[in-house]
């Protein structure tokens, strides 16, 4: 009898489990906005290579920044954007903010685009081609910036710009907002903000750099996916610090510091931070799940029963489906002695947090203290971010941005997802729960390698859907 009741039961289960697999099925897409949107390509591409032209390059000194060339970029562009420059109101805001506004029929539900016009530095020698040079190459635009943002930037511009040509007026005022400092963290975005509270101004949309058209980055999912940021992590520097009284290496301690902080490094990395299940990531999975191959499905249909299944092998995996999962911490600079046979006095490690959900800059100080377990290793946070929230995914403008991107990428699932990285958008949330995270471009995974990194180059072609995709959102906001 025992026996027939747990056999009854597996069945049970496992029928539970496929029905629950099988009636996981894609959500209705939405449909197509018709009708093509032509566009200035030899302008777009002419625009694209003289920003790039100018190095608008943020350093953490801002006495290291070339103040000139950030003015050069702002002359560059009011000669390029006439009309732009010419309908819309613009006030600088912070050290490098602009913020231009083209009034509507109403200003009720306004709307933010956003992008920044600074670049990280460059290591030109391990460039292919010059990293400033805007060279246009074999469909390519190569330079600091053709993706992080100032592919954006120009899209905006370009959009905006031939719309005005036509004698366009939006539904509502639409604020174009861009930043001079957004790579170090400047204050420039939330002056802009604090502008915005100032006056009683509260966008109903906002769309700052983030997700982009992917390929193969989910699961059991072939089909492109356009991940759309709905929330991100926030980012938290921490110092571990160790002193010691120093002296000749000849006769070393039998710990040493920095042995010592390698042990907390290591038992830093055995014991990772507990895995948690937000909004943007069930969005996601329920989204993109529903469209992977049937093995997945299961998974993904019953995470009810195989979230600890889930959470072992994004664990295991690590990368980008662990940082879904967990707040993650990676070291990335280690200090000591200058010279080899002198035992340093202090030794440093430097660790960089991305804190998801419920884990707030206190919480991880005192989980890493219990995992390194040393009262002599001083923890101090650097710097640390609190949470922005997370946007809405049931309100019209989520509906209209999702159509927007169908459209021009018809093959790709619109989903929402956490973005890893920080934006200057996260300071929004004050004002808004509608912040989206997308930049407009299908980028491939050598391409989003490139990002940060060297040999940063945009394909012609992927420029140009940039700007029709900000045409199309521009008429339907």
């Amino acid at each position: 009898m025992v026996v027939y009741l747990i056999l009854m039961a597996v069945v049970l289960f496992l029928t539970v489990i496929l029905v629950r697999a099988l009636l996981f099925r894609p959500y209705p897409e939405p449909e197509i906005i018709s009708g093509d949107i032509a566009v200035k390509e030899e302008k777009i591409v002419r625009d694209m290579s003289d920003m790039i032209r100018i190095r608008t390059v943020s350093y953490q000194d801002r006495s290291d920044v070339d103040q000139e060339e950030f003015e050069k970029f702002r002359e560059l562009l009011s000669e390029r954007f006439p009309l732009v420059h010419q309908k819309c109101s613009r006030l600088r805001l912070g050290d490098t903010g602009l913020l231009y506004c083209l009034k509507g029929k109403s200003a009720k539900e306004p709307s933010v685009l956003m992008a920044h016009y600074d670049v990280v530095p460059v290591e030109e020698k391990d460039w292919d081609r010059p990293a400033f040079s805007g060279l246009v190459e074999d469909g390519y635009i190569w330079g600091r910036g053709t993706l992080d943002t100032k592919g954006t930037l120009c899209g905006i511009f370009e959009a905006m710009e031939q719309l005005l040509e036509q004698g366009f007026v939006p539904e509502n005022d639409i604020y174009l907002s861009f930043t001079g400092d957004e790579e170090v963290e400047g204050g420039s975005c939330p002056s802009i903000v604090s502008y915005m509270e100032e006056n009683g101004i509260k966008p109903a949309f906002v769309l700052d750099e983030g997700g982009a058209v992917v390929e193969n980055v989910f699961p059991g999912v072939k089909r492109p996916c356009a991940v759309v940021g709905i929330g991100e992590k926030r980012s938290m520097n921490v110092e571990l610090s160790l002193k010691s009284d120093g002296g000749h290496a000849s006769t070393p301690p039998t710990h040493s510091v920095l042995g010592q902080l390698s042990r907390a490094i290591v038992r830093i990395e055995q014991k990772p931070f507990r895995s948690q299940f937000v909004r943007p990531v069930k969005e996601l999975f329920n989204t993109l799940g529903r469209h992977s191959n049937f093995g997945m499905k299961i998974i993904f249909a019953n995470l009810w029963c195989f979230q600890p299944l889930l959470n072992a092998y994004c664990k295991m995996a690590g990368g980008e489906m662990n940082a879904l999962m967990r707040t993650t911490c990676a070291v990335t600079r280690m200090k000591g002695s200058k010279a080899f046979n002198v035992l340093p006095p202090v030794a440093t490690a430097g660790l960089n947090l991305r804190l998801l959900g419920e884990d707030t800059p206190e919480y991880a100080v005192n989980y890493l203290k219990k995992v390194i377990a040393n009262d002599k290793i001083e923890i101090t946070v650097q710097h640390a971010m609190y949470e922005s929230g997370y946007s809405d995914t049931s309100c019209p403008q989520w509906e209209v941005l999702k159509q927007v991107i169908h459209t021009t990428w018809p093959d790709a699932i619109v989903s929402p997802y956490l973005m890893m990285a920080c934006s200057d958008s996260g300071y929004y949330g004050r004002i808004t729960d509608k912040i989206y995270k997308f930049s407009a471009m299908a980028l491939s995974k050598e391409e989003r390698g490139m990002i940060h990194g060297n040999n940063e180059r945009i394909p012609v072609t992927t420029l140009i859907k940039t700007v029709q995709f900000y045409v199309r959102l521009i008429q339907n906001l």
